[in-house]
């Protein structure tokens, strides 16, 4: 008798991936930059799905729970006390939880990623069990199941990314940055979000030449925090991924690119939450310039006035 395949890893996990991956001709691995970057695509994204490569479902003690969610059991007990997740099934002294356990905690730790207090996030689910439309505000499917890519471009019409622009040497700046990229009579706009801060900023009178040089250089400067971050990522991974020795274990391949997943999104809310400081801080202190001047020309400006 012929022995048993292994089954086939489930699609959309860090194994599906994988699998993929090896059943690909060696030919279309090695030569096709397309398919690296799309696969790479795929595990990320696969990695905010399902941690640690498997496809959640069925019932969990608190420590799975944990791992598969990408938190701790201190976190989750913290939860449970201030009635952000709720009860577990008991059966004897084991305590069991559920798929939705498993998805409301993925949302509540993407909320606290994100910048929510914990009272927050108890008034937001709340309103989401009274069914209130949290999907329009919060982007909730995408807060539960997560994204890897941070934006997705956008494909219109030529005409319509002109129009979006409406400014003919802005528009042809931004395509040599390559914010806008066009494909005979279509164009895609590589950073949607870009281009409507941009636009609202303009609709203050700040010209597009002003905002596309502030743009240019700034990306230089955030390029350097990115690689000053994604290096200590870099390095633990050298650690445990030897160049010219064999890859380790698909679950240990699932491991760590879960840590860089959870590395980036707690990367990009500490970047944040300083920046966001910074910028409120230097803008109270303009501010305050500003009012002081007023108020130093003011009198000045007064008897001037009766003066006259």
């Amino acid at each position: 008798m012929a022995p048993q395949r292994p089954p086939r890893p489930e699609a959309g996990t860090i194994a599906g991936v994988l699998a993929n991956l090896r059943g690909a001709p060696r030919r279309v691995r090695r030569q096709s930059r397309e398919f690296i970057e799309t696969a790479v695509s795929q595990l990320f994204d696969a990695a905010v799905r399902h941690p640690h490569g498997v496809a959640s479902s069925g019932e969990y003690r608190i420590d799975d729970l944990a791992r598969l969610a990408g938190t701790t059991t201190r976190n989750i007990r913290v939860y449970r006390d201030r009635g952000l997740l709720p009860p577990p099934l008991r059966v004897g002294r084991i305590a069991l939880f559920n798929d939705t356990h498993l998805t409301r905690l993925r949302l509540i730790t993407s909320m606290l990623d994100r910048g929510y207090n914990i009272a927050h996030v108890r008034e937001m689910l709340s309103a989401w069990e009274e069914g209130k439309n949290l999907g329009d505000v919060l982007g909730l499917e995408t807060a539960i199941v997560g994204t890897w890519t941070t934006e997705k471009p956008e494909t219109v019409s030529l005409s319509e990314a002109r129009r979006r622009i409406g400014d003919a040497r802005a528009f042809d700046r931004l395509v040599a940055l390559q914010v806008i990229r066009v494909d005979g009579a279509q164009a895609t706009i590589t950073r949607p979000k870009l281009i409507e801060a941009f636009n609202e900023i303009h609709g203050y009178g700040v010209s597009f030449d002003k905002l596309i040089d502030l743009h240019e250089q700034i990306v230089p400067l955030v390029d350097q925090i990115s690689e000053l971050l994604v290096q200590a990522g870099a390095e633990h991974v050298a650690d445990r991924v030897k160049p010219g020795q064999a890859l380790p274990a698909e679950t240990e391949i699932a491991e760590l690119i879960t840590m860089l997943v959870r590395f980036r999104t707690q990367a990009v809310a500490s970047v944040t939450a300083t920046l966001a400081s910074s910028i409120e801080s230097t803008i109270e202190s303009l501010a305050s310039r500003i009012l002081a001047d007023y108020l130093e020309r003011a009198p000045e400006a007064e008897a001037n006035a009766e003066a006259n």
